[in-house]
């Protein structure tokens, strides 16, 4: 990054810390390896990073914007009540940025409302605050909003594929010499390749039958605010592929997440509400293919980490990799726990 580069960011990040000022109270800035994230007492504003990598191109203004768009779209789906605007930055009269005012856009931002982090789902399961009833309303919203949703023209081939292509690119990851983890994790990509070519059958007559939508793609915990309405918020925006899921298996993903967070129970409550409502459950074994891939690229994405220039909390990603390796053996081993609380 340049002098010149790093001048106009600073001048972005100032603006948008002072707008979350104005609302009152102080404002936290938070960073990801593709947005800075600014959160104020009743507003936050995510700034997309001018960054290009193999599954996201933020490179120009003009793809900021699309993928701002995009963002605001996808998202009114699960979160309308979240998110509010896509805003120009732009040169006001007196030289300085402002927001949305001014003759042409230098960058954009997306706006939303400022949620409670002790309501989001990640903070209730640390806190033992997370009732049987907000796991059921989860369930049935998402549920309802993949009943709402017209089935994806996708052939079963292409999905295969594109399951194929994550696990080469957990192998590559995961099987670096650097981060000495082959020998453990080099027998799970041979058995997640080997059920992959089991399931492919149910997969193809899944994508037939309809199954097949475009979903949320990234449904953690940390996504879903359980405050009144609940709101999931964080759609992924910038690969669409990613976002051609089968309902099941983000369920199985965010099942996972909160067994790895040491409540199993949501996880079994979460695919039991959801079947009695939308029906169509899969197979065991496509549950338990789902389950451990997801945690294999979980722990791909913590490894990846390693990988930046300047990694954010190092020590934090191979323990929470091993973490998720520990649960993909799992998946392949037994369906997910079925204790209900």
């Amino acid at each position: 990054m340049t002098n010149g580069d790093q001048g106009l960011l600073d001048e972005k990040k100032r603006l948008l810390s002072d707008l979350c000022r104005s609302y009152g109270g102080a404002c936290e800035l938070r960073e990801t390896h593709m947005s800075f994230v600014f959160l104020g007492a009743e507003r936050a504003y995510k700034l997309k990073k001018p960054v290009h990598y193999p599954f996201l191109d933020f490179s120009s203004v003009a793809l900021r914007h699309y993928f701002c768009l995009e963002e605001l779209r996808l998202n009114r789906r699960l979160a309308e009540r979240t998110y509010l605007a896509v805003l120009p930055i732009c040169r006001v009269a007196d030289g300085r940025l402002g927001v949305g005012n001014g003759k042409e856009a230098i960058d954009w931002v997306v706006e939303m409302l400022r949620l409670s982090d002790h309501d989001m789902l990640d903070h209730r399961m640390l806190t033992a605050s997370v009732e049987r009833h907000d796991i059921e309303t989860i369930a049935l919203r998402l549920s309802r909003f993949y009943a709402s949703l017209a089935p994806e023209p996708v052939a079963g081939s292409q999905v295969v594929a594109h399951l194929s292509h994550q696990l080469d690119i957990d192998t590559e990851v995961l099987c670096r010499e650097e981060f000495g983890l082959a020998a453990l994790v080099s027998p799970l990509l041979v058995t997640a390749r080997e059920e992959l070519s089991a399931c492919r059958g149910e997969i193809y007559r899944r994508t037939e039958t309809g199954w097949f939508r475009e979903g949320h793609g990234d449904l953690r915990p940390e996504h879903v605010w359980l405050g009144r309405p609940q709101q999931i918020i964080d759609c992924l925006e910038f690969n669409r592929m990613m976002r051609i899921v089968d309902p099941y298996e983000e369920i199985a993903q965010l099942g996972m997440e909160c067994c790895a967070a040491s409540h199993p129970w949501i996880s079994p409550l979460l695919r039991k509400t959801m079947a009695a409502d939308l029906g169509g459950e899969p197979s065991e074994r496509l549950t338990r293919f789902y389950t451990a891939s997801k945690a294999l690229r979980r722990a791909r994405l913590c490894m990846a980490h390693l990988l930046e220039k300047e990694p954010r909390t190092p020590s934090k990603w191979r323990p929470l990799a091993l973490n998720y390796i520990e649960f993909a053996g799992m998946g392949f081993r037994d369906p997910q726990p079925t204790s209900i609380r």
